[in-house]
């Protein structure tokens, strides 16, 4: 059925419900002689008499009865299906594709969906670990987690997470071996444990700050892993220093299974934001997860 068809039925409908060109007009937002015209050309098409006319009614003739007892049900159960899909685009609902870092997908990440997708069935979250800066758009994400100074200044960012300092450490039973480095450059005399970027291959610089001086070093060790888990377990097992998220360390430097060292040369540092371009819609679902992770002091 073509669109123009569609519509002279649900004019002919309106009229015959409403027994009224008057009403029917005001009903559907149209002038009556335009709806009368409607009228002439669907029983013209139709080639017999929908309605009988008078000065003062308006009333299905016999075939007019028939059509409309045939097209009526049909249009009550489009607008309810109509109806049902607007409460679907309201719902959060679909997937989202995030991409993030290893340790932001961890403790921001996570935490988050653990409390939304229980309440949020029709949610699905996928989220890509990446170390790189990848191009949401062009990779079809639809954000990604990164750290506040990494995010491109054609992005809207949000907020999701406070200021983060990194922090080196090592066991007890390691430095039982080996002196404490005071600055940055006594690393190179320690046996370091590396991370190696999952995304590029290349090992990954500690990067220090103190008083607005900045400083890379390239350390050297025995050990290189992609992932946090065995980096943090390598350093409580006393094979080298490691370079983490302080968050993931204080609890084993409390407790004195691991030792902090120089942590003058760590100051804080623009924490995680969730990034997504200007020009996206935002969904409910979208919404939802994004104020969801917002963060707040």
């Amino acid at each position: 059925m073509t669109t123009e068809s569609y519509d002279l039925l649900a004019i002919f409908a309106a009229v015959a419900q409403e027994r009224s060109f008057t009403r029917a007009a005001a009903k559907l937002g149209m002038s009556q002689p335009a709806l009368s015209r409607a009228m002439r050309q669907l029983e013209e098409r139709l080639g017999v008499r929908l309605l009988a006319r008078t000065t003062r009614s308006v009333s299905p003739t016999e075939a007019g009865e028939h059509l409309l007892q045939v097209v009526s049900p049909r249009f009550e159960e489009i607008n309810n299906e109509l109806a049902l899909l607007s409460k679907f685009r309201d719902k959060p609902a679909g997937k989202l594709r995030i991409t993030a870092g290893e340790h932001s997908a961890i403790t921001v990440l996570q935490p988050a969906l653990e409390k939304l997708l229980p309440e949020h069935p029709d949610l699905n979250i996928e989220i890509i670990v990446d170390y790189g800066l990848t191009d949401i758009v062009a990779e079809g994400f639809d954000a990604g987690v990164r750290l506040g100074e990494q995010v491109a200044k054609d992005m809207i960012a949000v907020r999701i997470g406070p200021d983060m300092r990194m922090a080196v450490v090592g066991s007890p039973e390691y430095f039982a071996r080996y002196p404490k480095p005071k600055v940055p450059s006594d690393l190179m005399q320690h046996n370091c444990i590396n991370l190696r970027m999952p995304t590029y291959g290349g090992i990954f610089s500690w990067e220090f700050e103190k008083k607005g001086q900045e400083l890379k070093v390239r350390v050297e060790g025995q050990l290189v892993f992609n992932n946090i888990a065995m980096r943090l377990d390598a350093a409580l097992k006393g094979l080298g220093l490691a370079y983490m998220p302080e968050d993931l360390v204080q609890a084993h430097v409390e407790q004195g299974r691991l030792v902090r060292v120089l942590t003058d040369w760590c100051e804080p540092f623009s924490g995680y934001h969730l990034y997504y371009p200007s020009r996206r819609q935002s969904s409910p679902a979208f919404t939802l997860f994004r104020d969801a992770l917002r963060y707040s002091d």
